[in-house]
């Protein structure tokens, strides 16, 4: 198998500060460009893709909610991406840099609704 020339990641989705805070219940990030985002642990839980949470998911089995998990740990993999556990135990997610940043994102545009026009 051949692979792409190009790297596996985005250098620049790699953030210069991440910080758990508020007692774990949110991941704070900047980026060089002054960018700057949070992400509350409940949104991480529930976005895990690991093979688990995956499973599960597909047997409807992924709880709807996270109320209380918090962010335990978090471990540079690679360089690229970060394994985040959780108080519930919780600690096969792989998150890449790239991934994050666009939750990040995606978190902070607005709902799809309001990007609709509407008639007058």
């Amino acid at each position: 198998m051949r692979l792409p020339a190009q790297p596996p990641f985005d250098p620049e989705a790699i953030p210069t500060d991440a910080v758990v805070s508020r007692g774990g219940r949110e991941l704070r990030l900047v980026w060089a460009g002054g960018e700057e985002a949070v992400l509350a642990a409940e949104t991480l839980r529930l976005r895990c893709r690991c093979a688990w949470c995956t499973r599960d998911r597909l047997q409807e089995r992924f709880p709807a909610s996270f109320e209380a998990v918090a962010v335990t740990k978090i471990d540079e993999m690679g360089g690229y991406a970060v394994n985040i556990g959780f108080s519930d135990g919780h600690a096969r997610g792989i998150f890449p840099w790239v991934y994050l940043r666009d939750l990040a994102r995606e978190g902070a545009a607005p709902p799809a609704e309001d990007q609709t026009p509407r008639a007058a």
